[in-house]
């Protein structure tokens, strides 16, 4: 393989993880915004269920409140039905006292309803509580790592942009100039495999002549159907290898 297209690979590698890198840095702060977006929909909902069980406990206070007046009133009328001077009078004091015991009755059922619809919501309140504040100490973790991912991979991305400026510095430049315009026209793939007597990227076949230039590896090739750069890199055997490796004495 001549040494251009090596750089030119070289390149491509980079450019790949540049992009990698680039994708995984911007999707952090989406993934944070979720996990504090699934947190902030956990503590609404506890919200909701701590009003729920104020208002319950607001009711059944405001209704012990109204026993405490009608049980007051009822004192009253028993005391001022001593002096009741006529039946009917003494009637309507027992008719008024009735009315006070009957609003009492209402208000106590009405309290044992709130009873038994406060053990539940103070259930859930509790269980809410107990695992918001673990999955906000998930979330602090899973916020921390990702910074810290994020930081790194900033790191490593500085390192491949300096890698990259100097891999380019040393192309000749019309070949740089080549291999921009074809990233720009498609995207990662630049340089192409032609070992198989084909473009790797297009897929169209190789003319059988041109296929023999690309094998002699003197000179830069293109793929005359995309425009790709094309490079030859048969695989070598395991025998071969083998053949090759200097005997030892």
């Amino acid at each position: 393989m001549i040494p251009a297209i090596e750089s030119l690979l070289e390149l491509q590698r980079i450019d790949h993880q540049i992009k990698q890198l680039k994708t995984e840095i911007a999707a952090l702060p989406k993934h944070i915004a979720e996990i504090e977006r699934r947190l902030g929909a956990h503590q609404r909902k506890l919200a909701a269920d701590q009003a729920a069980l104020a208002a319950n406990q607001r009711e059944r206070k405001k209704l012990e409140d109204d026993i405490k007046v009608q049980e007051q009133k009822i004192s009253k009328l028993r005391d001022q039905m001593l002096s009741a001077k006529t039946n009917e009078q003494y009637r309507a004091f027992l008719n008024e006292i009735a009315f006070c015991e009957a609003e009492i009755r209402k208000a106590e059922d009405r309290i044992l309803e709130l009873m038994e619809a406060s053990d539940p919501l103070e259930k859930n309140v509790k269980a809410a509580q107990q695992a918001l504040e673990a999955e906000r100490r998930e979330v602090e973790a899973e916020k921390a790592a990702a910074r810290e991912k994020t930081t790194e991979d900033e790191r490593r991305l500085a390192e491949l942009e300096t890698r990259r400026r100097s891999v380019a510095d040393a192309l000749d430049r019309s070949l740089y100039q080549a291999y921009e315009r074809l990233r720009k026209r498609w995207g990662d793939l630049v340089v192409a495999d032609g070992t198989e007597g084909r473009c790797s990227a297009c897929q169209i076949a190789l003319r059988p002549q041109y296929f023999q230039d690309l094998k002699k590896a003197q000179q830069v090739q293109h793929c005359e159907s995309c425009g790709r750069f094309l490079y030859y890199n048969p695989p070598v055997s395991f025998e071969h290898e083998l053949h090759a490796a200097p005997s030892k004495p």
